[in-house]
């Protein structure tokens, strides 16, 4: 049923061509789902060392900016245990944190270039050799 124009593919092979680029679009779909992570995670960063400040002018701050360690993370090194110029410590973390969230955003974003970059041609060159398969020889 399949239909073979002058010396080309046919409808059967284009679609499949088609398929194969296809896959690249939906890479791409998947990989906005991961470009955002950093900026997600930096934010609810930043929200738990604002929960920290408070904290720290609060009542009994040990033990609330303690409570804190889970959503803090690596930044509860910098700023546990409390006592000292708490407010001096959490923007200097917080510099800190931004820096190193926005490294991670480069290589995510780095790494999310290189897959679509890599699966394009790689789709484009196995469509090329379908339809380079599909050809009859002439002769």
């Amino acid at each position: 049923m399949e239909q073979q124009g002058r010396g080309g593919a046919g409808a059967t092979w284009v679609a499949f061509l088609v398929m194969a680029f296809v896959v690249v679009g939906l890479t791409g779909v998947f990989a906005s789902y991961a470009v955002p992570l950093p900026l997600q995670r930096a934010l609810a960063r930043e929200a738990a060392l604002d929960d920290a400040l408070a904290a720290a002018r609060g009542p009994d701050p040990r033990d609330a900016v303690a409570a804190l360690q889970d959503r803090l993370d690596d930044s509860a090194a910098a700023v546990l245990p409390v006592g000292g110029d708490m407010a001096a410590r959490i923007a200097a973390e917080r510099t800190a944190m931004r820096a190193r969230f926005l490294a991670e955003a480069a290589a995510v974003a780095t790494r999310v270039r290189w897959l679509i970059c890599v699966i394009t041609v790689m789709a484009a060159l196995f469509g090329v050799a379908v339809l380079h398969i599909g050809r009859k020889p002439t002769g």
